[in-house]
C-alpha cells in the first residue's frame, strides 16, 4: 500500500507520517517512511536546491525539478519497497506539485498532469491534513529552522494552495481522506489509523 500525506506548511505532515509509521510497525507491518522532495541521495540534492530561496527558480523550473526528484525517488526507493510488500508512507507526493506550482504559482494544470502520467504510480490513499492559516503561521513561527523558499511565500499564495488541495481532493474522493490537523499529534495519528481501519473494512 502506498500512503501519502498532503497539506500546507505547518500542518504537521512529517510528525503525522512518523506517528502513523510507528503505529503500523507496532502492528507488525514493514513500513518505509520517506518524503518529497527527497528520499534518495539524488532527490535530496535536488531538494536542497529547491528549498534554497537564494537561488532564483521560476515556477516551471521548480516543477521540473520536483518531478526529476520524484522519478529517482520512485525508481530507487518506492517501487522496490512496494514490490516486496512494504507499506510506503510518503510526506508529500505529486499532489503537492499540483497545489503549489499549478494553483499557487500558475503552471498549467495540463502540464503537471502530463508529468504525473510519466510517474506511473498513484497513491492508494492520500491523507489531506487541514489546518487554518492562523494556526499554521503559529506553528511555523515556533520552528527553530530557517525559512525556505515556500515558507517565505505570502498569504495569498497559501490561500491559492489551500484552494488547490481542496479542488484536488474533491476530484478524487475515493483516494483522499481529509483529517483535521489542529489537535495534538497523537490525536491526528489516531484519526488516520482509524480511517485506515475503516477503509480496509469496506
Amino acid at each position: 500500500m502506498f500512503i501519502t500525506l498532503e497539506g500546507g506548511e505547518g500542518a504537521g505532515k512529517s510528525t503525522a507520517a512518523a506517528g502513523l509509521a510507528a503505529a503500523l510497525r507496532a502492528e507488525g507491518q514493514e513500513v518505509l517512511l520517506t518524503r518529497e522532495p527527497g528520499g534518495t541521495k539524488g532527490a535530496e540534492a535536488i531538494r536542497a536546491l529547491l528549498l534554497n530561496q537564494e537561488i532564483p527558480l521560476d515556477a516551471l523550473a521548480q516543477t521540473m525539478l520536483h518531478f526529476a526528484a520524484r522519478a529517482d525517488h520512485v525508481a530507487e526507493l518506492i517501487r522496490p519497497a512496494l514490490a516486496r510488500g512494504a507499506i510506503v508512507i510518503c510526506d508529500r507526493f505529486y499532489d503537492s506539485t499540483m497545489a503549489y506550482q499549478s494553483y499557487g504559482q500558475g503552471v498549467a494544470l495540463a502540464d503537471v498532469r502530463a508529468l504525473i502520467t510519466l510517474v506511473r504510480l498513484k497513491p492508494n490513499i492520500t491523507f489531506l491534513l487541514k489546518l487554518s492559516e492562523d494556526k499554521a503561521k503559529k506553528r511555523l513561527a515556533a520552528r527553530a529552522s530557517g525559512t525556505d523558499r515556500y515558507e517565505a511565500m505570502d498569504s495569498a499564495f497559501f490561500t491559492r494552495v489551500q484552494a488547490g488541495f481542496a479542488a484536488i481532493a474533491q476530484a478524487e474522493p475515493a483516494r483522499f481522506i481529509q483529517i483535521d490537523a489542529s489537535p495534538a499529534p497523537q490525536a491526528v495519528v489516531a484519526a488516520m489509523r482509524a480511517a485506515l481501519r475503516e477503509r480496509a473494512g469496506r
